[in-house]
C-alpha cells in the first residue's frame, strides 16, 4: 500500500495518535467511538499501518536529558568512499538513535547518548578514530526551544507556513531517578501490541494494576521526564520525503527570540541552540518535514522572511543510516 492509498480515517488516525494515545483500558475501543467504527476496524486500520511501515512504534516518548542521560548532536566529514563502514560503525552504540548522510562537507550527521555514570568524549573518540574519518564537531544542545515530530498527514504542505504553535518554555534539569522508576521507563519504553488491552503486557510485568500505571505516567508528563504517549511514524513511508536541517546564523543578541519564534511553526519539529566553531557559522538548528524538496525550500524561505534572518542553509538527509529510540536504563 502506498500512503495515496490511505483512506481519510486511516490519516486521521495517524494525526491524532502521534500525539496523545488514548491511556485508557480499552484504547482503540476509545478511538473506534471517536470514528464511530467497530474496535476490530481500529485495531486491524493500526495494525495495517504498522505492518506497511507507516507507524515504527507506539510507546512512551521520554525526555533524554531528564533521565540524567548526556547527549549531543555530532557532525562527521567522512571520506566518501569510506561512510558506508563508518555510519556502520557508529551504528553499533547503543546510544546512537539517528544516523543521516547529509549534503555537506560535514556529511555523517548523528544523535549519541549516554547514560549517567559514562563519559560520552571516550565514545567520540573511538568513533572519531574510525579510518575515514576527516575531522568532527560536536554540538550540544545550549538551549532547547522545541522537540516533537508530528507530521500533518491529513493536510498538505502549506504554502504560507505561519507561527501559530504554543512554545512553552523547555527545562531540561534532570530529575532523580530511583529503581522503581528506571522499571517503569524500561516497560513503558517498549512498542505496544496492537490489541484490545495493549497495557495489561505492561501492568502484568510490573505488578500493578492500570490506574497505578496511568498515576505513575500523568506523574511522568509533570514533571517532564516523559513528553507524551504516541505513535512515532516513519517519515519517508509517511510521504514526507524531504527532511531538512535548516540551520540559521542569528545575531547572538537575538538568539531566544528568534529560537521560539522558529519553533512557532508547526512545520518545525525540532529546534535548538547550538555552539559556533571557525568552520561552523550556524547556531540556530531547526527540522522540517516535508514531502518535496520544493516544498520544504518554500517553508524556508517563508519562515527566512518573517524572521528576518537570510543566512540559513537546508541541509537534506539523503541516507537515513539509523532511526530508533534510545533504550533507556538498559
Amino acid at each position: 500500500m502506498l500512503v495515496n492509498e490511505l483512506d481519510a480515517i486511516d490519516k486521521q488516525i495517524l494525526n491524532d495518535i502521534q500525539w496523545s494515545f488514548p491511556l485508557v483500558k480499552r484504547p482503540f475501543l476509545e478511538m473506534a467511538n471517536k470514528y464511530q467504527l467497530k474496535e476490530e476496524e481500529v485495531l486491524d486500520r493500526t495494525q495495517r499501518l504498522k505492518d506497511i511501515g507507516i507507524i515504527r512504534q507506539i510507546s512512551a516518548i521520554f525526555d533524554t536529558r531528564k533521565l540524567g542521560y548526556k547527549s549531543a548532536l555530532v557532525a562527521f566529514s567522512v571520506d566518501k568512499n569510506k561512510i558506508d563502514y563508518v555510519a556502520n560503525e557508529i551504528n553499533k552504540h547503543p546510544g546512537v538513535s539517528h544516523n543521516y548522510e547529509r549534503n555537506h562537507e560535514y556529511n555523517v550527521w548523528f544523535t549519541l547518548a549516554v547514560s549517567p555514570d559514562a563519559d560520552m568524549k571516550i565514545d567520540l573518540d573511538k568513533m572519531a578514530s574510525l579510518d575515514g574519518v576527516l575531522k568532527y564537531r560536536v554540538l550540544p544542545t545550549l538551549k532547547m526551544y522545541k522537540i516533537g515530530v508530528k507530521l500533518d498527514m491529513v493536510n498538505d504542505d502549506p504554502e504560507k507556513p505561519s507561527p501559530t504553535d504554543d512554545v512553552k518554555k523547555m527545562e531540561t534539569k534532570a530529575e532523580k531517578i530511583s529503581e522503581v522508576d528506571k522499571e517503569y521507563i524500561r516497560q513503558l519504553q517498549k512498542d505496544i501490541e496492537i490489541i484490545r488491552e495493549p497495557f495489561k503486557t505492561i501492568t502484568d510485568n510490573l505488578g500493578i494494576n492500570l490506574e497505578e500505571l496511568f498515576n505513575k505516567v500523568k506523574e511522568y508528563q509533570n514533571i517532564g521526564i516523559m513528553r507524551r504517549f504516541a505513535a512515532i511514524l516513519r517519515h519517508r513511508q509517511a510521504g514526507f520525503m524531504a527532511n531538512g536541517m535548516i540551520v540559521w546564523n542569528v545575531p547572538e543578541e537575538k538568539i531566544d527570540q528568534i529560537g521560539s519564534k522558529i519553533a512557532s511553526f508547526p512545520q518545525v519539529s525540532h529546534c535548538y541552540r547550538r555552539p559556533i566553531y571557525p568552520d561552523w557559522e550556524f547556531n540556530v538548528f531547526s527540522m522540517i518535514h516535508a514531502r518535496t524538496v520544493d516544498a520544504a525550500e518554500k517553508i524556508a524561505k517563508e519562515i527566512s522572511a518573517i524572521i528576518k534572518i537570510d543566512k540559513y542553509r537546508i541541509l537534506f538527509s539523503s541516507r537515513e543510516f539509523k532511526k530508533e529510540r534510545v533504550k533507556y536504563f538498559e
